[in-house]
């Protein structure tokens, strides 16, 4: 896939059970929230990856999160995922491996030398994490002698401040718990769920 297709945010889901993932990935299909990263410490989680990718995987993107060991993401690319995220930097042996596997890279940084560096190995995306202790004229300043990146930012996101990471310079955003009340995603309530989806649908079609 190329960079400039991925989608502008990503789902994150940390810690819940398969079909809790389910619930969620079946009401984002035909949204406006194309990607869901589901991250390496939540139980199961290759697992899920697999049974995920495998029954949607041809209509949104199925990504692994908290991807910190090579062993992590090779066997990540293996249960299916179509991208990997991090929080912290991949080695070059995790973003080469990605480049031949065709798996999006978004390796995690927090310096202007990390985000520099990242690129300079190969990733496609870097993220910004955490973003909410940066700022968001955190983007601003970085781009200025930089110039423009393919950043994501991470961490603090939420409906209400997107337009503002996306204003300052951000290409990207992933958001865990700004989009969903984690009650209705534990109770697998699908009317509160489709609100809550509904919600972040017009912020991002005005970015």
């Amino acid at each position: 896939m190329s960079v400039k297709d991925f989608p502008k945010v990503t789902v994150i889901l940390r810690g819940y059970t398969y079909s809790q993932i389910r619930t969620v990935v079946k009401n984002l299909i035909g949204t406006e929230l194309k990607a869901v990263e589901i991250t390496m410490n939540t139980p199961g989680a290759l697992d899920c990856i697999q049974k995920i990718s495998e029954e949607f995987g041809d209509k949104i993107l199925i990504g692994a999160g908290t991807v910190l060991t090579y062993e992590e993401a090779q066997r990540s690319i293996e249960a299916g995922a179509a991208f990997l995220l991090a929080p912290t930097v991949f080695s070059k042996e995790i973003l080469d491996l990605c480049k031949e596997k065709g798996v999006v890279s978004v390796p995690g940084a927090f310096s202007p030398s990390e985000i520099y560096r990242s690129f300079e190995d190969g990733a496609d995306i870097v993220k910004v994490f955490p973003a909410a202790r940066l700022g968001s004229k955190y983007l601003t300043d970085i781009q200025a002698p930089l110039g423009k990146l393919p950043l994501m930012v991470v961490g603090g996101v939420n409906t209400g401040n997107l337009e503002e990471y996306f204003r300052a310079g951000a290409s990207y955003a992933g958001i865990a718990s700004g989009i969903f009340n984690k009650d209705d995603i534990l109770q697998e309530n699908e009317v509160n769920l489709k609100e809550s989806i509904k919600a972040i649908e017009e912020k991002i079609r005005n970015l």
